[in-house]
């Protein structure tokens, strides 16, 4: 059978003006609200369904077009180190680190070097919340306040009706990303979910999306309440422990202490820079406080993706993947979704995507000097983990990269590893 799928085509306007704008005007139209643009020039973009007769029998192979394409990536010095893995079923066919956990030392990137997760970290809090629910010690509908009685929003009648699955699926109905840049500033959990009653509400509660971590970690003052344990110990216990993620971690200084640990980097005139960690995202523990290695990570996407039901029981999965609220600006958000994803939506600490008429599973995370990102396609239980210490947007285009592959796509740079490409199609972390 022909692997040519079935496209549609869309088209999507664009104008020399806002090519050449500055970041501070991209900054801009990124709060604005959507508008049409009138323009001179249309670009038509296919979107392709795959093929099931498409995708591939040989995941194996395809890991090793990635690991050439990493290749590409180490000779470029576009990152100052990368781990990648990449997982079929319960084999983990390709596990690779390029570049260097510390540039000023030269040591190698490693299958047991620490990174940060940033938002990667989410998911562990929702699998954690998940495995509280089934073991029958509070429920997706538990009331945060009626766990956590002093915690109010401004409208209180709605702060009422907040629950433990709108706070994991981002429908507090805050404006995204409140409070991040006070978190930024130094400023202390404690006393900026406090001050959460002061923020004018975006809509009521549950009824739309707007990303947040500093409300998303509440789940550690519930998890605390109805435990009696601290958050970190309960996840150690539950989810690194059983699964052998034997370097994973909560917080800068169990970071610094592990043996191997990627320092983040900034670019400078001849290479890289390794910088001290910032702390501030650490204070919120369960929306981007996790450390972890490429190997632990590997674990992780097994457990996932099914293979470890001990830990991870099928129903908690399928809570933890089922969509809440539809995400529709990831739909535009980088070439690579405007190209590929039809639908958009967030689960409990995943994005779910409708990627050419396959389901894929998503996250992406980025703190300062940190990226990662973890895809997989439950269907295929295939997937991919990535971990790197600088904020090089090259790594986040080889994803899609991977999955066009494996679902015998049309192929698109959408990493723009030939330097000679004039557009970086990657896109950022989100």
């Amino acid at each position: 059978m022909s692997r040519t799928p079935l496209v549609v085509s869309i088209a999507l306007f664009a104008t020399l003006a806002l090519a050449a704008s500055s970041p501070a005007d991209a900054r801009t139209r990124a709060k604005a609200k959507p508008r049409v643009a009138h323009s001179t020039a249309t670009v038509i973009v296919s979107k392709p369904l795959a093929d099931a007769h498409a995708v591939s029998t040989n995941a194996a192979a395809i890991a090793r077009q990635f690991d050439r394409w990493l290749d590409g990536v180490e000779t470029s010095g576009d990152v100052s180190g990368l781990a990648a893995a990449i997982v079929k079923d319960d084999q983990v066919l390709l596990e690779r680190g390029i570049g260097y956990a510390d540039w000023t030392t030269r040591e190698p990137v490693a299958a047991d070097t620490a990174f940060r997760l940033a938002s990667l970290s989410k998911a562990f809090a929702t699998a954690m919340a998940g495995i509280l629910v089934h073991d029958g010690i509070m429920s997706w509908d538990t009331k945060i306040a009626g766990v956590l009685p002093t915690f109010t929003l401004a409208d209180v009648a709605g702060s009422q009706k907040l629950t433990v699955r709108d706070i994991m699926s981002h429908r507090v109905g805050l404006p995204h990303n409140t409070y991040d840049r006070l978190l930024e500033q130094d400023e202390p959990y404690e006393v900026l979910v406090d001050r959460l009653k002061e923020v004018p509400m975006a809509c009521p509660v549950g009824e739309c999306y707007g990303y947040q971590n500093i409300a998303f970690s509440l789940i550690g003052d519930v998890t605390y309440a109805v435990t009696g344990d601290f958050f970190y110990h309960q996840v150690e216990k539950h989810i690194f422990h059983p699964l052998g993620m034997e370097t994973a971690t909560y917080g800068r200084d169990a970071l610094e202490g592990t043996k191997s640990w990627a320092r983040p980097h900034r670019r400078v005139a001849n290479g890289w820079r390794p910088f001290v960690p910032s702390e501030n995202y650490y204070r919120v523990a369960p929306a981007a406080g996790v450390n972890a290695s490429i190997h632990d990570m590997e674990q992780w996407l097994i457990a996932q993706m099914g293979g470890r039901p001990r830990v991870l029981p099928p129903d908690v999965l399928d809570q933890l993947h089922t969509p809440l609220v539809s995400t529709e600006h990831d739909l535009v958000s980088t070439p690579w979704r405007r190209g590929r994803l039809f639908n958009a939506q967030y689960a409990l600490g995943w994005r779910v995507y409708d990627y050419a008429g396959t389901t894929l599973v998503f996250h992406a995370g980025a703190v300062q000097g940190y990226r990662a990102m973890i895809a997989f396609l439950p269907k295929y239980r295939f997937g991919a983990v990535m971990l790197w210490n600088c904020e090089s947007a090259v790594p986040s285009g080889l994803m899609p990269m991977l999955i066009d592959r494996y679902l015998g796509l049309p192929e698109v740079n959408w990493a723009g590893l030939d330097h000679g490409e004039t557009e970086d199609l990657a896109g950022g972390a989100d």
